[in-house]
C-alpha cells in the first residue's frame, strides 16, 4: 500500500498554525490527565508519527483514560474494543454476511474501521485474535475473504495492558509488540497532582464535558508537516548506530528490528515539530530510545537473573555510544565544548 499523497493529506500545516494546534490539543488532554505532560506529548507524537501506542502500567493510573481523552480531543471516528478471551478475529476486522435479498455476501466492518481504535487490556485476548491487528497496524488495510479494505487516515491503535495481573492473559508476541511504535507507562501521579485530581474528579468525570479541539483533517495536515521535518545524515547514522548497538550488546538476546529504526526517526520528527523545530537533533533520539526500543528487545537469561531491565540496558547503551561530533550540546554530552559547535548543522540547508 502506497503512502497517502500530499493532496490526500490536505497539505502540510504551516509552522505557526501547527504550534497553536498542538498546544491546544495537549492542553485539552491535560484537563483530564493532570501532571503527565511528557506522557501526553509522547502519546500525541506517536499519533503524528503515524504509529501505534502501547500503554502498560498497574491498574487505576489512567491508561484507558489517556486513550479515551486523546480520542475525544480529536473530532474523528473512535471505536473501543474490550479484549476478552472469547473475542473473535471477526469482531476486530469484520465479517462477510450472506444477504438473503441480494443473494450475495455483504461485508460488515469491524471495530478497526475508525481513526482511533482503543484496545483495552489487549493481552486478555487469544493470540489468534491479537494477530487480527497485525495487517491493519502495519499496512493500514484489512483483508477478509480475499478482499482488501483500506482503513481511514489517520489511523492509530492505542492499546492498554496490565503487566501484573498475568492470570488469564496471553503475552503479546514479538511480532505484535514490534508493531507498536512506543510503549509508555503512566506512573503514579505526584502528591500535588493527586490532590488536584481529588478536587477536579471528585464530583464529576472531566472527560464527560471534554470538547474536541481538532478534527481528522487537521491531524492529516499536521502529519504532512511532520513528514517534512529535516533529518541530517549525521542524525540518521546515529539512529542506525543506536539500533545496531541493541543487536550487538551482550545483555540482549534479540535486538531491535529495522522497523524500529524507521519508527524511531518518525517519532523524532514528530517530537521536533512539537518542540517548534523543523529539524531533528540526536537529543530527540536519546529521549525516545527507551519508549520506542525497550519493548522490542529481549534480554538474555543472565541479564534477567541479574534483574537488569531493558530500560537500564538501553540507558547504558546511550551512555556508551559515541555522539555525532557536529552537534549541539545535550544533557547527555559530557565532552568539553568545541568552538563553533551549534545546532545549525542539523538545520535543512536554505534553498532545499
Amino acid at each position: 500500500m502506497s503512502a497517502p499523497t500530499w493532496d490526500e493529506l490536505g497539505g502540510p500545516l504551516p509552522k505557526n498554525e501547527f504550534k497553536i494546534a498542538s498546544e491546544a490539543i495537549v492542553s485539552n488532554i491535560e484537563q483530564v490527565i493532570e501532571g503527565k505532560t511528557a506522557t501526553v506529548r509522547l502519546a500525541f507524537a506517536v499519533l503524528l508519527a503515524e504509529g501505534h501506542l502501547l500503554i502498560e502500567d498497574v491498574p487505576g493510573v489512567g491508561k484507558t483514560k489517556l486513550a479515551k481523552t486523546l480520542a475525544r480531543t480529536i473530532d474523528s471516528s473512535v471505536r473501543r474494543i474490550q479484549f476478552t478471551p472469547d473475542l473473535l478475529p471477526s469482531d476486530v476486522t469484520g465479517v462477510s454476511i450472506y444477504n438473503q435479498e441480494t443473494h450475495d455476501f455483504e461485508f460488515k466492518p469491524g471495530a478497526v474501521f475508525a481513526n482511533l481504535v482503543v484496545g483495552d487490556e489487549i493481552n486478555r485476548a487469544s493470540p489468534k485474535t491479537q494477530s487480527a491487528l497485525l495487517e491493519c497496524m502495519e499496512e493500514h488495510q484489512v483483508t477478509v475473504d480475499g478482499v482488501t479494505y483500506e482503513l481511514q487516515t489517520p489511523f492509530m491503535v492505542i492499546a492498554t495492558q496490565n503487566p501484573i495481573e498475568m492470570e488469564g492473559t496471553y503475552p503479546l508476541p514479538e511480532a505484535q509488540r514490534d508493531r507498536f511504535t512506543a510503549r509508555i507507562a503512566m506512573g503514579y501521579p505526584s502528591a500535588q497532582a493527586e490532590l488536584a485530581m481529588l478536587d477536579g474528579h471528585g464530583a464529576r468525570d472531566p472527560l464527560t464535558g471534554l470538547k474536541p479541539v481538532a478534527d481528522a483533517n487537521m491531524i492529516r495536515r499536521m502529519i504532512a508537516a511532520v513528514r517534512n521535518i529535516h533529518v541530517a545524515d549525521a542524525v540518521k547514522q546515529y539512529a542506525v548506530d543506536l539500533v545496531n548497538a541493541t543487536r550487538e550488546a551482550p545483555d540482549i538476546r534479540l535486538g531491535a528490528s529495522p522497523r524500529a529504526t524507521l519508527q524511531l526517526l518518525r517519532t523524532a520528527r514528530a517530537v521536533a515539530a512539537l518542540d517548534g523545530r523543523d529539524f531533528v537533533l540526536p537529543d530527540d533520539l536519546q529521549v525516545l530510545a527507551v519508549p520506542v526500543l525497550a519493548h522490542r528487545i529481549i534480554p538474555t537469561a543472565d541479564a534477567q537473573l541479574a534483574r537488569r531491565t531493558t530500560d537500564a540496558i538501553l540507558a547504558e547503551l546511550i551512555r556508551r555510544l559515541p555522539l555525532p561530533h557536529d552537534r549541539g550540546r545535550s544533557p547527555y554530552d559530557t565532552r568539553p565544548p568545541v568552538p563553533g559547535d551549534d545546532r545549525s548543522r542539523y538545520e535543512q540547508p536554505r534553498g532545499m
